[in-house]
């Protein structure tokens, strides 16, 4: 018998409808997400860099569905909500898929150009208040800490964890990069809350109840935490 690689191989992935793969597959696609690499036999294979995931979920259909595991939603940078396309955009969609025209596709970047983006962005500063609001907000979100606010307590059962601040710091200096600055400010963080947060934060049965989303808990405590003056960063 040889083995036979797969479509994990690939350097980009997408899991369309995610929530549909068994657990034994999440299992393995976790292996994959964080350590790069795959295990097959005793065997690990390390898989080609650049290398990341993207994967859909269906909000509404959950019959013959499995839940992802917090380990796993935990490895995704960001949660997007998709919702319908605006009128035109949606026009745009029904002439490009129903005519007889199509497009070739082109390469636009390579693996190594990624790789040295990705360099590129981890020199980014951040400003010392910045990160303290990133840590106060995360921190803010765990029921247990002392000193969280009471609704917090009430609506949250469980907060997020430390991947949470790192993913929410990369994210802030590819936003600064893109909006043409060398440091992080407090407008790219805020803008990234709730993508960064949303699927990291499980509420309590009375915030459901009360029909409290965790869009609308991250709010609050966005709310509830002070920010730091903002300086000029040379």
């Amino acid at each position: 018998m040889s083995f036979q690689k797969g479509p994990i191989f690939a350097q980009m992935i997408l899991a369309d409808e995610i929530n549909r793969t068994p657990p034994k597959t999440q299992a393995a696609l976790l292996e994959a997400m964080q350590e790069h690499s795959v295990t097959v036999g005793g065997k690990t294979y390390t898989l080609e860099e650049p290398f990341f995931v993207l994967a859909t979920q269906n909000p509404i259909e959950q019959e013959g569905t499995y839940p992802l595991p917090e380990a796993q939603k935990d490895r995704f940078m960001f949660l997007v909500k998709v919702d319908y396309p605006k009128r035109d955009e949606e026009r745009e969609i029904v002439e490009r898929t129903t005519g007889s025209s199509s497009s070739k596709l082109e390469p636009v970047i390579a693996g190594p150009d990624i790789l040295q983006a990705q360099d590129t962005v981890r020199r980014v500063l951040v400003p010392p208040h910045v990160l303290d609001f990133v840590l106060d907000v995360v921190r803010k979100t765990r029921p247990k800490d002392p000193g969280v606010p009471a609704f917090v307590k009430e609506l949250v059962e469980w907060g997020a964890g430390p991947r949470a601040c790192q993913q929410w710091i990369l994210g802030g200096k590819v936003r600064a990069i893109l909006k043409g600055r060398t440091h992080v400010t407090l407008d790219d963080i805020e803008a990234l809350a709730l993508p960064v947060l949303r699927h990291r934060i499980v509420a309590t049965f009375n915030a459901e109840a009360e029909g409290v989303t965790v869009d609308e808990i991250i709010r609050k405590i966005l709310d509830a935490t002070p920010r730091g003056a903002e300086k000029k960063v040379l």
